[in-house]
């Protein structure tokens, strides 16, 4: 018998992930095949058992249907976080237009997989996320200072972000954007750049860049009446700096 892998979550324990799945053969599927990844799993057929669950469970992850029979997956996560901030959510679904992938990203979604899935890329995804929430493990991981940047900071140990001492809540995505932006700040980064370092090549679609850019700067900006700091450099990409005029 192969041994069994752990699958960590952010403080190094076995992750705990929330299935929300109304179809009894797939939320039986992926009990089974993630619990022999590692993971501890809770399962709920539906929203309200799933924001029950969430309370109780304490999930460090949720893998989210997205047509759920008494309420849009896209419209529990705010449920969800609700309950408990910062969780991330990675959702599944059989639709799979470019259109429908966006508005998951627009919902929360820190990632998004269509039916049918392989159990293998559901896995990947979910320890990818993990990753993510946690920071990655490279530069100015582990016990650093916060990193800065006008008003703006990072605390990566608390795993918290403040504009002008004002708490600002990310999901985990955004805070390892905003981390990203933040260690190259004052340099243009392009998009493909981002979809690298943030998103580890998952997907090439760059209109994810954009939307996750929009909302991280409409909540960075609702912080603080400060001037605005993340640039959009039209044909090259993002860059989180100053006005020319407000750093003379």
């Amino acid at each position: 018998m192969e041994p069994r892998v752990i699958a960590e979550g952010v403080a190094g324990e076995v992750a705990r992930v929330l299935i929300v799945e109304d179809e009894p053969n797939i939320l039986e599927l992926l009990t089974a095949s993630l619990e022999l990844s590692g993971f501890d799993t809770r399962g709920a057929p539906d929203a309200r058992g799933a924001v029950v669950a969430v309370g109780a469970f304490a999930p460090d992850i949720a893998v989210v249907d997205v047509t759920l029979p008494d309420r849009s997956g896209l419209e529990l996560v705010g449920d969800l976080r609700g309950v408990r901030p910062g969780l991330p959510v990675l959702f599944l679904t059989a639709r799979d237009t470019v259109d429908d992938r966006l508005a998951g990203f627009r919902a929360g979604a820190d990632d998004y997989v269509t039916k049918p899935f392989s159990l293998e890329e559901v896995v990947f995804r979910l320890r990818a996320i993990l990753r993510r929430s946690g920071g990655d493990g490279e530069e100015d991981a582990g016990g650093a200072e916060p990193l800065r940047y006008a008003d703006l900071e990072l605390d990566e140990d608390a795993h918290a972000v403040r504009r002008g001492g004002r708490a600002v809540r990310l999901s985990p995505t955004e805070f390892s954007l905003l981390r990203y932006l933040l260690l190259n700040s004052g340099r243009v980064v392009s998009k493909s750049q981002i979809l690298e370092r943030v998103w580890g090549g998952q997907t090439c679609d760059t209109r994810v860049v954009e939307t996750y850019v929009s909302y991280l700067r409409r909540k960075v900006h609702a912080a603080s009446p400060g001037p605005a700091l993340i640039e959009t450099v039209r044909g090259v990409g993002y860059s989180l700096r100053l006005a020319e005029e407000e750093r003379r």
